[in-house]
């Protein structure tokens, strides 16, 4: 994750192991404006602190605090501080296999949204980047980023009802119970049980009370569990239970347990849990 200090500006910036994410980019500049430019990648964009003002297809539009931004592909635009004091962002450049070219038009005519609930969602995602280890949850949560951007973007329909399906709800948590250590990309688990990313995420919430990601941390704390009772250290029964080092096991062991990896094997094997 290489950041960068300069006058006024710090800036991080890296390309996360997410489908779909070409690049998370987290900036504060108090005095830079960008110039008119392009990306080849759709810029999904909040704003922490202050406000930008940028300009898209000849239209001048803002970014105050409770915006998400969405500025699509090959459109030019630029960005400069609303504020006295600058801004703070974070943005997500996403490819065409999460936002298709299709939208470019209704993004280029309403790229600013006021949705307190998707504005939530992406920093939720955001919050996933910053920690190793938790990709299936940032894949998961983004995935309903990009349904709730369709949404918008997209003519209003009448909304529908949530499909039930709980036949492809067992069939996924089935394949999560099989790759407990090894983990799988919801795009990968599309790919096996012929379904979209979305409506597996939909599927198995509505049929389990609880998403695949959560579902997939909670089996790998219980098999760590199991090894830290067995004698393993909390760094051998982290790698050995799935996660991405021993501190990704003590964030989540914690949530989930009410002590570290550490204390919990201190209880010995015949305190039981």
């Amino acid at each position: 994750m290489p950041s960068q200090a300069t006058s006024g500006a710090t800036v991080s910036a890296w390309r996360p192991r997410v489908p779909g994410v070409v690049e998370v980019f987290h900036a504060r500049f108090t005095e830079y404006a960008y110039p008119m430019h392009v990306h080849d990648a759709w810029t999904l964009l909040i704003v922490d602190d202050g406000a930008v003002r940028y300009d898209l297809d000849r239209h001048e539009h803002g970014t105050p605090h409770d915006t998400v931004s969405l500025l699509p592909p090959h459109v030019p635009h630029n960005g400069a501080p609303a504020t006295a004091g600058g801004f703070r962002k974070r943005v997500l450049y996403l490819d065409t296999s999460r936002l298709g070219d299709d939208l470019i038009g209704a993004a280029v005519d309403r790229p600013d949204l006021r949705d307190p609930l998707l504005r939530r969602r992406v920093g939720q995602v955001h919050s996933a980047l910053l920690r190793p280890g938790d990709e299936l949850e940032a894949e998961s949560r983004l995935t309903l980023v990009g349904e709730r951007l369709r949404e918008h973007l997209r003519s209003r329909e009448a909304a529908r009802s949530p499909r039930r399906d709980p036949v492809l709800a067992r069939r996924l948590r089935e394949l999560l119970d099989e790759r407990v250590v090894d983990g799988l990309t919801l795009q990968e688990a599309g790919r096996l049980l012929s379904a979209h990313p979305a409506h597996l995420v939909r599927a198995f919430s509505g049929a389990y009370g609880i998403a695949p990601h959560q579902y997939l941390t909670s089996r790998r704390v219980g098999r760590a569990r199991r090894l830290l009772l067995e004698g393993r250290s909390p760094g051998g029964a982290a790698v050995a239970a799935g996660f991405y080092d021993q501190a990704h096991l003590t964030r989540h062991f914690r949530k989930l347990v009410g002590v570290t990896p550490g204390r919990y094997r201190a209880t010995g094997a015949g305190a039981g849990a």
